[in-house]
C-alpha cells in the first residue's frame, strides 16, 4: 500500500468523527468496521512517513506490532517518540511482550497493549479509552494573552505589562525595564522593539555586566584600524550596529562607573567616537535598559550616576516576579512541558497533583528561568508518565509543616473564647465571668485572635 486508506463510518448527523491511525501490514476488515461504527475516521498506513503526515493535534492510534520484525522495532519507536500526541494502543503476539526493545516501546510510548488474539470490541474499547486520556492531557486551546510570541501570561500583572509595552512602543523615548533576575526583561525589551516603528531595524542586546571594563569602550563604540596592537581592521561597535533599531543595555546596573560617562556623552550627543578615530559618527538608536539592581540605591551609594539614570529612565517598566503571577505559574509550566517535551526519555503526559501544588508553594527566587530549568530537568529525570514534585526537586514544598506548641495553644484559646461567647449569647460580662478573666482581658484576647462580637448581642446590655 503506497498511500493511506481513509475509512469513515456512516453519517450520523452532527457527530464529530475522531481521527485514528491504524498502522499495520495486515489490516482487519472486521476491526475497521467496528471502529467505523464507533465514529472513528480511520487512516490505514503502512509506513512511518504516512504516520507523520496523518497525525493531527490529538489522534487515536492502533500500532500492530505482530508483523513487525525485531530489526524494525527501533525505527517504529523513533516514530512514536516524535509523535507525542498519538494515543497508541499496541497489538502484540504473546512472545513479543518479553522482548526488551518491545517492552521499552510499550512502556514509553503506548497507553495500552493487547495480546493477540483479541476481540474487536476489546481493541475498540482500549482505543477509545486511550484517546480520551490523551485529550485530557492535551494542552488547553484557550488563547493565551501575549505581547509577542515570547511572552505568555493571563494574570493582571502580565496583562498590565502587555498594555504598557504597546503604549511605550509608540514613542521613541528611553525605557528602563526593572525586575528580578530571570523574569524575562530581555523578552519585554524585544516586545517593545517588535511593536515599535523601528521593528524593521536591528535589535541588539548587550550584557554590560559580561564585558570586561577594559574592553567595554571598544565593544560599545568600536575601533578603527590601527587603534591598538592587533586592530588590523575597523570594527563596528554594538551601538553603531543597532543604528535604525533598538539597543538593549542589559544589566546596566553593572556598568563600571568609569564607563558611564562615555555612555552619557553618547545619549546627550547621539554620536560616537570609535576608538582610535577622530570623526564623530551619528547613530540613530532607541535605548532600552534593563537591570535587577536598585539604581536609586546605587545612586545614593555613588555606584551609579544620577544624570545617567535620568537619561535612561524616561519611561519605566516593572517586570513582575513569578511568585506574584498566580495561575501563570502552572500555565508557564505546561507551556514549557510542551516546548521541551522532546527532551523526555519517554512519554511524559503532564504534572501530578503534588507537582502542581509544589509549583504554587515554591517561592521561585530564580523566577521564569528557574521554572524552565526545573521543568527541563524533570522531563529528563521523570520515571513515570506524570512529572512529580520529586522530579522538580520541590519535595520540600509538599511537606506539611508541623504545628508549634504556641500555634496549638492559640487555636485552642480562640475556640474556647468563641464557645464561651456562644453559650453567653455574646454577652461580654457573662463570657468574662465564665472564663475567669476581666472584661478588659477578654477585649484584648478577642482583638488578638480576630474574634468579632456576635451581632445579636452587639446592641444588648451586658
Amino acid at each position: 500500500m503506497t498511500t493511506s486508506a481513509i475509512i469513515g463510518g456512516p453519517s450520523r448527523g452532527s457527530i464529530r468523527q475522531r481521527p485514528l491511525i491504524y498502522w499495520t501490514h495486515q489490516p482487519s476488515t472486521l476491526l475497521r468496521k467496528e471502529l467505523a461504527r464507533r465514529d472513528w475516521k480511520i487512516s490505514v498506513v503502512t509506513s512511518a512517513n504516512q504516520v507523520r503526515t496523518t497525525a493531527g493535534e490529538v489522534t487515536g492510534g492502533i500500532l500492530d506490532l505482530s508483523a513487525v520484525s525485531i530489526d524494525e522495532m527501533n525505527a517504529v519507536a523513533a516514530v512514536c517518540a516524535s509523535l507525542r500526541n498519538v494515543a497508541w494502543v499496541a497489538l502484540v503476539e504473546a512472545q513479543q511482550a518479553n522482548v526488551p526493545n518491545v517492552r521499552t516501546l510499550l512502556r514509553d510510548y503506548c497507553f495500552d497493549y493487547i495480546t493477540l488474539p483479541a476481540s474487536h470490541q476489546r481493541i475498540a474499547d482500549a482505543v477509545g479509552h486511550a484517546y480520551g486520556m490523551e485529550c485530557l492531557f492535551a494542552p488547553s486551546t484557550a488563547p493565551i494573552a501575549s505581547a509577542d510570541q515570547g511572552m505568555i501570561g493571563t494574570c493582571d500583572a502580565m496583562l498590565q505589562l502587555f498594555d504598557t509595552v504597546r503604549r511605550i512602543a509608540r514613542t521613541d523615548a528611553p525605557v528602563l525595564v526593572s525586575g528580578e533576575t530571570g523574569t524575562g526583561k530581555e523578552l519585554t525589551a524585544a516586545a517593545i522593539h517588535q511593536h515599535s516603528a523601528r521593528r524593521a531595524g536591528p535589535f541588539v542586546a548587550v550584557n554590560c555586566g559580561a564585558i570586561p571594563p577594559h574592553l567595554l569602550q571598544s565593544e560599545l563604540f568600536g575601533y578603527e584600524r590601527g587603534a591598538f596592537t592587533g586592530a588590523s581592521t575597523r570594527k563596528i561597535g554594538h551601538v553603531e550596529s543597532a543604528n535604525g533599531g533598538t539597543l538593549l543595555l542589559d544589566e546596566i546596573g553593572d556598568l563600571p562607573l568609569e564607563s558611564q560617562a562615555s555612555l552619557l556623552r553618547f545619549l546627550q550627543e547621539r554620536t560616537i567616537h570609535r576608538l582610535g578615530g577622530s570623526e564623530p559618527v551619528p547613530v540613530d538608536v532607541r535605548i532600552v535598559s534593563a537591570t535587577h539592581v536598585d539604581l536609586r540605591g546605587a545612586m545614593n551609594e555613588g555606584r551609579f550616576r544620577a544624570d545617567l539614570y535620568h537619561r535612561l529612565c524616561v519611561l519605566r517598566v516593572d517586570q513582575p516576579p513569578l511568585r506574584a503571577r498566580g495561575k501563570d505559574i502552572e500555565l508557564l509550566a505546561r507551556h514549557m512541558l510542551e516546548r521541551f517535551r522532546a527532551d523526555a526519555r519517554h512519554r511524559v503526559r503532564g504534572f501530578s497533583t503534588d507537582a502542581i501544588s509544589a509549583l504554587y508553594k515554591h517561592d521561585w527566587p530564580g523566577n521564569v528561568r528557574e521554572l524552565i530549568n526545573r521543568v527541563r530537568r524533570a522531563l529528563v529525570m521523570a520515571e513515570g508518565r506524570l512529572i512529580t514534585a520529586h522530579d522538580l526537586e520541590l519535595d520540600h514544598c509538599t511537606e506539611v509543616a508541623p504545628l508549634s506548641v504556641a500555634a496549638i495553644r492559640k487555636s485552642i484559646e480562640r475556640e474556647v473564647i468563641e464557645l464561651a461567647l456562644l453559650r453567653n449569647r455574646g454577652r461580654l460580662a457573662g463570657t468574662a465571668r465564665e472564663l475567669g478573666i476581666s472584661r478588659a482581658t477578654l477585649y484584648r484576647w478577642m482583638e488578638a485572635y480576630g474574634i468579632e462580637r456576635p451581632r445579636s448581642a452587639a446592641s444588648s446590655a451586658n
